[in-house]
């Protein structure tokens, strides 16, 4: 049976090795599980934004600093994905905050929050502890109640400072997807007409 797809540009941002040796299929990405990521358990892409992910990588400090930052497009198809655009779905995430939330009081334990991260001067609680928890309490609640699970998850952040003063725009704002199935990424390539990190400035 064919099934609909439902595809988009994701971008992401790594070393430059595996980059290129994502492209030639030579590795995959990995999953990660880190408690504070927005969307939950996932493989994670800037939906249509090359430059986005060229910050990200070009941003990491300390330990987490990108020897050769690189942006590798993708691919993707989300399949059945709980897109946070969508009203029905917000209702779902709601759910799982509640249903985490009684079993937390319930375990005499503290709920997880948002925080902000140290050293960093965004003004956003970039730290989503809280979100990771509910997004993966909602994959969990859809499992205990025999559900069709999500392949993918799709979320749209206003983040940073106002565009100017006033506004309801913000610098950062951007469109977000994490993949729970690694089938999801049809394909890699490399972007076309973008200059790469780490060659701004070489001649």
């Amino acid at each position: 049976m064919s099934r609909p797809t439902s595809f988009v540009l994701g971008y992401h941002g790594c070393e430059r090795k595996t980059g290129i040796d994502l492209i030639s299929h030579a590795t995959e990405l990995r999953t990660s599980k880190s408690a504070y990521h927005w969307l939950g358990t996932g493989i994670y892409f800037w939906e249509d934004d090359p430059q986005r992910a060229a910050e990200w990588a070009t941003g990491r400090a300390g330990p987490r600093r990108l020897k050769e930052p690189f942006v590798v497009g993708a691919i993707l198809d989300l399949r059945h994905c709980l897109d946070l655009r969508v009203r029905a779905n917000v209702e779902l995430v709601r759910n799982a905050y509640e249903l985490l939330a009684s079993e937390t009081v319930a375990a005499e334990m503290e709920m997880p929050r948002n925080v902000e991260a140290p050293r960093d001067p965004s003004p956003d609680k970039v730290m989503r502890y809280l979100d990771f928890a509910v997004v993966d309490r909602l994959h969990k609640m859809m499992e205990d109640d025999g559900k069709q699970p999500f392949d993918t998850v799709r979320g749209l952040f206003p983040e940073g400072d106002e565009l100017y003063d006033g506004s309801g725009f913000k610098t950062k704002t951007h469109c977000e997807i994490a993949i729970r199935d690694p089938d999801c990424i049809v394909g890699y390539f490399l972007p076309r007409n973008f200059e790469q990190p780490n060659t701004v400035g070489e001649s």
